[in-house]
């Protein structure tokens, strides 16, 4: 199994998940509830996130997640729904401030 690391800002949370793992997966790696989450299903807007580095790492984005960020306003290409982002390599996130 190969480990990425995701750090979390400005906690500098670090933990390490297996490749490909959904961002979500954080919670089962730290007793702190550090990224808010809704739905799961990236139709609540609950964990938007931005990343500081590595959004190539986070995977693709498909339509609907492009789609929702523009109806939040989110429309800079460091946001992302933690819930649809899968972490491929090493990434730095912290929790989108509200707008």
């Amino acid at each position: 199994m190969d480990l990425k690391k995701l750090t979390l800002m400005p906690h500098g949370l670090e933990v390490l998940l297996p490749e490909g793992s959904p961002l979500t997966d954080l919670e089962n790696q730290t007793s702190q509830r550090v990224i808010p989450f809704g739905c799961q299903s990236g139709a609540c807007g609950a964990c938007v996130i931005e990343v500081l580095d590595g959004f190539d790492s986070l995977g693709d984005m498909d339509g609907d997640e492009v789609d929702f960020l523009e109806d939040l306003g989110r429309t800079d290409k460091q946001y992302r729904l933690a819930c649809q982002s899968r972490l491929m390599s090493a990434a730095t996130i912290r929790i989108a401030e509200e707008e």
